[in-house]
């Protein structure tokens, strides 16, 4: 299914874009392992490059690289207000990262 971004967070990052870019936001997202073996993710504006798999949602063009794919099948990208924070921030809910909880 691929990665899947929230309508609140595409609302953010168009928000975001306003500020830095011009046109329809293009995010790129990225993930790798780290020693432990949970997921390290990675995003930011680009430009797309050829071997790049490319979808649109909530009016944000999302960029994944081959070396991605994989770990980022069924990852959800949402923004919220952690437990204890003041501030909304992005997170990656990805069962296949050892650390991702349910929310229950």
């Amino acid at each position: 299914m691929g990665l899947i971004i929230t309508p609140k967070a595409a609302a953010q990052v168009v928000h975001a874009a306003a500020e830095s870019v011009e046109g329809q936001p293009v995010l790129r997202v990225a993930a790798k392992r780290d020693r432990d073996g949970a997921i390290d993710y990675a995003m930011g504006f680009d430009e797309p490059r050829e071997e790049d798999t490319v979808s649109l949602q909530h009016g944000v063009r999302l960029l994944i690289a081959p070396t991605s794919i994989e770990l980022l099948n069924d990852t959800v990208l949402d923004f919220v207000y952690m437990e204890n924070e003041v501030d909304p921030q992005f997170i990656f809910r990805n069962p296949n990262d050892p650390n991702y909880q349910t929310v229950t």
